[in-house]
Parts: structure tokens; sequence; C-alpha cells
């Protein structure tokens, strides 16, 4: 933690946006008659998409489906799935478009945040007792220690409201707990996370896998995407096959198609949700949820027999045990790519199941004690969100990031119930990431604005508390913080909330993605 002085020298403006991500650049758009201050850790905007992204990173969905409700892609009709480079000339032309980026601060990295405001508040919210007041109060509730160009010399600010879009990926990376004697410092080959392996260019990257045995640990997009890197980068008689070690396995799809029918039919319209438990609804719909159940497997065994017959998922022991509704509800489904089980064919892609792994000096032991030998391994075991937000969050805040589900607890999807004048955007995961941190932050300028207010402390709770309980009974993977599953009615409510109808976006496959609110598009009450 940084040295709070006594009485620093303060930069004092109203609002402070962490993160010049998509969500970032999106609550900056939103917040823009606020004149916000925008930090920005790198010298670039398009946060994951330009930190961690491989040289083959694309997108999951065509074009259309990834934009701004107010600036479409130029090609949007392109049906190809644009790359990581394409997204980030994308996100560039918006902010230019919409002169966001004189708002940015780049290289420019929060060290850490100060509570200047009234103990009593905290207290207040901490008892569930507590009723937000105004978001810009009018005088600093914040103060930001700001790290610049790496130099140690902080420069202190302070604003009324914070809006934090650092996200849950990337920075940290989240590295597996070893036994004593069995962790990284046994293993004399190279040991490196997928977050390092982003910033190798692609003669780099080729050359650290070129002719070496390397292994994946992981079997999410990030493992599956660098697999296919690795074994392209060994091909002809002098390669070597790419390990995969997988503990847990999750269902991929081809395309977005199922048995000549477009995926979205299965989950994303009002029709196909109708089957899925939403928080608040009526003892009759939560009858008719029950009724319709074998309906809802049923929609899961149909996507699952196109899968299992498209795709040779048992023929690798690839089939994952749960439902294709989990990884769906839990957003984990992931795109596989074209030439991912070709190079398994060829033998340059291998699979290891194992629930424990460890390290020995030439390579992996695993519980069966089988050993591989290793001259790369790459961990693509995901980020440590959390612990992200908590080096820059003082207590007693800190400590509420966590609720004892796991999930941070979040009201839309937004503002944390204990955690006075600070907004979160980007938390919330669902079939449209961007869509949802657009919605998101339209709720919150209308919410700083003061058009409504928030329910009290306790009230918020008790909402997110019945938005767990769904996602827990809808997945075993709760605690990603998915609501793909009921997403239309979350936005539903969020409008209803801003006073605006809901509009839907027209394309073949966000049409019902979620319904979608815009002061251009939406209408009044």
């Amino acid at each position: 933690m940084a040295d709070h002085q006594e009485n620093p020298p303060l930069i004092i403006s109203k609002i402070a946006i962490i993160g010049a991500g998509v969500s970032g650049i999106a609550a900056a758009k939103q917040l823009c008659h606020h004149n916000p201050v925008v930090f920005e850790a790198s010298d670039s905007i398009g946060g994951v998409w330009k930190s961690c992204a491989y040289n083959s990173t694309k997108l999951q969905s065509p074009r259309k489906d990834y934009e701004f409700s107010d600036f479409p892609w130029p090609n949007r009709d392109d049906p190809t799935f644009p790359s990581h480079v394409e997204i980030l000339d994308y996100l560039e032309s918006y902010a230019k478009h919409f002169d966001v980026l004189k708002f940015v601060k780049f290289n420019s990295k929060v060290v850490e945040l100060h509570f200047a405001g009234h103990q009593e508040t905290v207290h207040e919210l901490a008892g569930n007792a507590g009723e937000y007041g105004s978001l810009l109060p009018g005088r600093p509730v914040w103060e930001i220690a700001v790290q610049t160009n790496d130099s140690k010399n902080l420069k202190w600010y302070a604003f009324e409201f914070v809006v934090v879009c650092i996200g849950k990926y990337g920075d940290i990376p989240k590295i597996p707990i070893f036994p004593h004697n069995k962790g990284p410092e046994m293993f004399q080959g190279k040991l490196l996370h997928s977050l390092d392996y982003c910033k190798l260019d692609k003669d780099a990257a080729s050359q650290l896998l070129k002719g070496k045995k390397v292994v994946v640990v992981g079997y999410k997009k990030s493992a599956i995407d660098l697999a296919v890197e690795c074994a392209e980068a060994n091909q002809g008689p002098e390669g070597q096959p790419c390990t995969m070690v997988v503990r847990t396995l999750h269902w991929t799809v081809p395309h977005y198609w199922v048995w000549g029918l477009p995926f979205f039919l299965f989950y994303s319209t009002r029709s196909s949700q109708f089957l899925h438990e939403r928080p608040n609804q009526t003892i009759l719909r939560t009858l008719l949820c029950y009724l319709l159940s074998p309906m809802r497997r049923g929609v899961s065994k149909f996507i699952e027999s196109y899968l299992l017959w498209k795709l040779p998922l048992q023929k690798y022991g690839l089939k994952p045990d749960h439902p294709f509704e989990e990884d769906y509800a839990s957003c984990q489904m992931a795109i596989m790519p074209e030439n991912f089980f070709t190079e398994a064919d060829k033998g340059n892609i291998v699979f290891k199941r194992a629930s424990k792994w460890w390290f020995w000096k030439e390579g992996i032991e695993f519980d069966d004690s089988t050993k591989m030998k290793a001259d790369v391994v790459i961990l693509a075991t995901g980020f440590d969100g959390k612990k992200k937000l908590k080096t820059i969050l003082p207590e007693p805040f800190r400590s509420f990031i966590e609720y004892p589900s796991g999930i941070m607890p979040l009201y839309r999807g937004t503002i944390h119930p204990l955690v006075p004048n600070m907004a979160f955007v980007g938390y919330v995961e669902s079939v449209a990431n961007l869509h949802t941190s657009e919605l998101r932050s339209m709720w919150l300028a209308r919410l700083v604005d003061e058009k409504f207010k928030l329910p009290s402390a306790e009230n918020m709770l008790e909402q997110i508390s019945r938005e767990m309980a769904v996602t827990r009974r809808t997945t075993r993977f709760y605690k990603r913080h998915c609501i793909s599953t009921f997403s239309i009615n979350h936005s539903d409510e969020i409008c209803e909330e801003m006073g605006w109808n809901s509009w839907r976006k027209k394309s073949w496959l966000s049409e019902a993605f979620s319904p979608y609110c815009s002061q251009d598009y939406g209408q009044e009450k």
C-alpha cells in the first residue's frame, strides 16, 4: 500500500473511472457530461483485448453482435469473427467518435484508494440500515493515489464518486497451490502463465513453442487457443505434440448452429428464457418453471446430441459429465477453433485428464503416479480479479468484496450496497458482455443524475440474494456471476427502474440477447 499522507496535495474532481477497457470507455461516454477522469495503467484503451490477447485471438461472435447501440461496425454484415486487432480498432474509433479519449490519463496506475467520507455512512450501510443519498454529494468521498509512468512519486486525487472498471481478467494470474517441494521451484524447464504468453509477438511465441515438449494446463478458451498455436508451431517431422492437462471439462461448440437451427433460439429469446427460473418471479411462474423443466432439460440434451455428433468428444474423453445448460448458465460456452480436432487427429494435440498434479524437475507428475517430461509449461489457469480489487481497496471495504457465496454482491450488477459512492462496471457476465456494460453504464449515468433513487442497502442485498439463489440452483459454476439464462428479465428490470421501455437489437443473433435501453431508441414511460 502507498503511504497516505495526512494532508496530501489533492486534485479535486467529481467522477473517477478506473480502467479504459470496454466497460471504462462505455462508462466514460455515458458520464461525459460530468467530465470524468479516466485512469488507465497502460498506454492505450482496450483492456483485455490489448493485454490478454494471443496472436490468434478472435471474438466469439459476429461483429453486429458486439457493437455499441449507437456505433455500428463499418462492415457489420461481415460473417467472420473479428480479430483482437479489429476489435481494438473498433473501440478506438468509438472513443474518438464520441471524444472520450480526452478524459483518459494513460500510463496512470491506481495503487490505492482512501475513504474520505463519513464513517457513520459506512456503519449504517454495514448494518443494512443505510439509505443511499446523492452519489455526487458536493465533497470528496474517495482519495486516489496514482502512479504515473512507473514513477515512485504518487499523485493524489479526490473524487465524489468512483467507477471501477478494471474487470475480473488480466493483470494478476491465478496460480495453483502446490504441496511442499512440488511447486514451480522444482521444475528445470520454462514456466509461464498465459498472461506472460500474451506479451510475446508472433515470432517470439513460435520460437518458444517450436520443437518443444509443451504442456498447457487448462481447458477453457485461452487454453484451447494456445494449444492450437502450439500445434501450428510444431508442424513437420521435428514437431512435438502439445499436451493439454484437463481437470474440469466444459462443453464447446463448433459454431452457432444446432441441427440446422440458429443457436439463439434455444436460450436467448423471451420464449426460451421463459423456461428458466428468474429472480422475483411469481408463485405461478415458479410452478410453470417446474412443469416445464423436462422441456428445459430436453433443450440441453438436444444441443448435447449435436455436439457429440459433430465433435469427437467421446473419442478423446472430452465429454463433460454435467449438462450443457450449466456451462451456458455460467458463461463458459466457448467456440472451438476449426482446426483444433484436426490437429488432435494428427497427434499434435494430446489430452491428459488429471484432478491433481505437481512439478518434478523434468516436468509434471500426476496423482496416478505417472510423469510427463516437459520443456515448457504454460498455465492457462485464469486470473484473480478479486485480488486485483483487494489490492487497491481499503478496509473495511476490502472484506466486503467477497460474500459468503463467493460472489461480489452487486445490485443491478453495478452497485455494492456496502461500499458508498462507488460503482463497478464489467463484473457481471452475460452472453454479450459489451451490451451488458453499456446498458449498466446508461443506468449508472441516470442514477448519478438522480433520475431515480436506489433502494435501501437491505433491499438491495435481498435482491442480490435472490439472484444468487437462482444461479446456484442453475449451475454448479455459479461463482462466475453470469446472468445469461435470465439476462432479458435482468435488462427489463433495469429499463423499468430507469423509466424506459425496452428496445430489442435487430440482428439474427443479438435480437434476443436482451432488450436494450437507450435514450435514442428507448421511450420514456
